[in-house]
C-alpha cells in the first residue's frame, strides 16, 4: 500500500514509517504547513495517517498554547479530511483515514473503567479531543472513507512520551509517587502504538474508536514502584500536587488527576498487545539499547 503520515517527525512517526516500511508498504511524511503538493500527494495514497498536533505537555497552558493544541488538531484534520473527500470525488484510490487521538478524550475520573464507548469528559483535552475526532470521523460520514481513531495513552518508551524527564529523576533515586498515587496510569509501551496503527492500516475491518491503553492499568503508585524496581533505585519521594501546580499550572492536571482506560473494542478487533503487563514493559525500556529485552506477543488476559 502506499501510505501518507502527516506528524511523522515526532517521538511516533519516524517509527512508525519503519515499521511500514519493513512490512512492504510505500511510504511519505508530509506536512500541511510546508509542502504545497501535499494535497496531490494524499490523492496518491491509498491510506492516511494523521499524527499532526502541537506538544501538549512542556509549556505552560495560555490561550496562544491552549490555540495551538487545538487548531493543530481540529483545523489541521479538517484540511486533510476535505482534500481527502476531494481526491475521492476525483477518482482518487484512497480508502482509508486512521488518526490519532488521545485518552484526554474521556476526561478526568475515578475508578470508572473507561471502554471506547464511555462518552467524552467536559475539560479542555476531552473538548480537543472530541472536536478533533468529529473531523476525523467525517471522512467516513460524508466521504465513505474508512476511518478508525487510534486513542493513544500515557505512552512508555525509549529517548521520548512520559518516560523522558522522568527517567534521570528515578534514576537518582529522587522518584516517587504523584500526590495520592492513587489515581490511574493508562499506560502503553510505544512498541504497542506502532503495532496498534499498522493493525487498524492493514486491517480493512476495522472502524470506530481504538483505546491505545496496555489491558492493565495501574495506579500511580504502583507504576512508580514498578519503574522504580526497572531501574534498581528506590521510588519512594512522593510529589506533592500543589508542587505540580505551581510548576506546570493547568497542565498539572494531566499528571495529577487519572482515568482508567480499557481496550475493550482494541481486543475486540483481534489486536494481541506485545506488552500487556507493565514490569515486563518498563524491563525493556530500562535494559540497556544495545540489549534490550525482545517483544513476544502475550495474553493480554494474564
Amino acid at each position: 500500500m502506499k501510505i501518507i503520515i502527516f506528524g511523522g517527525t515526532g517521538f511516533i512517526g519516524p517509527k512508525l514509517l519503519k515499521a511500514f516500511e519493513a512490512k512492504g508498504h510505500s511510504v511519505s511524511i508530509a506536512d500541511t504547513r510546508k509542502m504545497p503538493d501535499w494535497e496531490g500527494r494524499i490523492a496518491d495514497s491509498d491510506v492516511v495517517v494523521n499524527l499532526a498536533g502541537a506538544p501538549i505537555l512542556g509549556k505552560r497552558w495560555n490561550d496562544r498554547v491552549k490555540s495551538a493544541i487545538y487548531d493543530s488538531r481540529v483545523d489541521g484534520t479538517k484540511l486533510i479530511v476535505d482534500a481527502m473527500g476531494r481526491a475521492k470525488a476525483s477518482g482518487s484510490k484512497v480508502s482509508a483515514l486512521v488518526s490519532a487521538s488521545a485518552i484526554g478524550y474521556y476526561g478526568p475520573t475515578q475508578d470508572e473503567p473507561l471502554s471506547e464507548s464511555s462518552p467524552s469528559g467536559t475539560d479542555f483535552l476531552a473538548m480537543v479531543c472530541r472536536d478533533w475526532e468529529e473531523q476525523s470521523f467525517k471522512a467516513e460520514k460524508h466521504f465513505g472513507i474508512r476511518t478508525a481513531v487510534v486513542r493513544i495513552g500515557i505512552v512508555l518508551g525509549r529517548d521520548g512520551g512520559a518516560l523522558e524527564k522522568q527517567l534521570p529523576i528515578f534514576k537518582l533515586g529522587l522518584g516517587g509517587p504523584v500526590g495520592s498515587g492513587k489515581q490511574w496510569t493508562s499506560w502503553v509501551h510505544l512498541d504497542d502504538v506502532i503495532g496498534l496503527f499498522v493493525f487498524a492500516v492493514e486491517q480493512t475491518q476495522v472502524r470506530g474508536a481504538l483505546n491505545a491503553t496496555a489491558p492493565n492499568s495501574v495506579r500511580n503508585g504502583e507504576f512508580t514502584k514498578a519503574l522504580g524496581k526497572a531501574l534498581h533505585r528506590p521510588a519512594v519521594l512522593p510529589v506533592p500536587g500543589l508542587a505540580l501546580y505551581v510548576l506546570f499550572g493547568e497542565v498539572a492536571e494531566i499528571l495529577i488527576n487519572g482515568q482508567r482506560v480499557v481496550p475493550t473494542a482494541t481486543l475486540a478487533a483481534g489486536y494481541v498487545f506485545k506488552y500487556p503487563q507493565l514490569d515486563a514493559a518498563l524491563k525493556s525500556i530500562c535494559a540497556p539499547a544495545s540489549n534490550p529485552a525482545p517483544a513476544k506477543p502475550q495474553d493480554a488476559r494474564t
